[in-house]
């Protein structure tokens, strides 16, 4: 008990967002009893306008959860003004390797399997918070600039992040949107007002952005770059290009070079 003493957690505020939080008592009892302050929050959505408002030191996050999991509360904390650096430890029964790999992917530092070791989670939490790097001056004033933020905003940055990662396997726009908490309406009415067009023309665009860079700096064949970014065959691709830029991607990538 000693070296948990030596962890340092007194006064240390961690934000709880898990609809069943009597699953992790003994956790969050261990956590009082070394000082630190709790938010429990049962409802992923509150938990986010939480993490906002009193910007925790640490986060315990579950990962399933009714309405929002906890893979869509990351990724909107990642987008949030004064949130993106908080540490997020995933505390799951969710046991999938793949669960595991897009927990970490999405920015969780940490991801802990129920049951667990009460002491070994106390050691890991100390660990993260003590590789906490606090903000510089031109960080916070950027935060205070950000901080009213509206919400669409955080929603469309971070379909936007997850779009970009997903150009040649993009999911359907229901899918999408669920992925960044909110619905397929509500989310093309936010690219309609922020970005002045429609999520799938973005798309497009977007892969003929990123068609572009490949065809330049990159030795890729022109069939490769079309299915790296995402049209369905080469032809497709072409024709878009043309219609785009007034030249086929063989044009472009020899002007490049020039």
């Amino acid at each position: 008990m000693n070296s948990i003493k030596a962890l340092r957690l007194k006064n240390v505020h961690i934000l709880v967002i898990d609809d069943n939080p009597q699953d992790i008592e003994h956790l969050l009892k261990a956590l009082r009893g070394q000082g630190a302050r709790l938010t429990i929050v049962e409802q992923p959505r509150k938990g986010l306008q939480c993490a906002q408002i009193l910007l925790p030191d640490l986060i315990l996050l579950d990962v399933h959860m009714p309405d929002v999991d906890g893979f869509t509360v990351c990724r909107l904390l990642r987008e949030t003004p004064n949130c993106g650096e908080i540490p997020v430890i995933f505390l799951t029964s969710a046991a999938d390797v793949t669960d595991r790999v897009k927990g970490l992917t999405l920015g969780g530092v940490d991801y802990v399997l129920k049951p667990f070791d009460t002491q070994e989670v106390l050691a890991r939490i100390a660990v993260h918070l003590q590789r906490i790097q606090r903000p510089n001056t031109q960080q916070l004033m950027r935060g205070v600039l950000e901080k009213d933020r509206h919400p669409d905003q955080v929603i469309l940055q971070a379909a936007i992040r997850l779009i970009g990662r997903q150009l040649n396997n993009l999911p359907k726009l229901t899918e999408i949107a669920a992925q960044v908490g909110t619905h397929d309406k509500k989310l093309s009415a936010i690219f309609r007002e922020n970005m002045g067009m429609t999520l799938f023309a973005w798309v497009r665009e977007e892969r003929l952005q990123k068609a572009q860079e490949l065809l330049a700096g990159s030795s890729m064949s022109i069939e490769d770059i079309s299915a790296e970014v995402g049209f369905a065959s080469a032809a497709n691709f072409a024709t878009a290009f043309r219609e785009r830029f007034s030249m086929t991607p063989s044009a472009y990538r020899q002007a490049a070079k020039v």
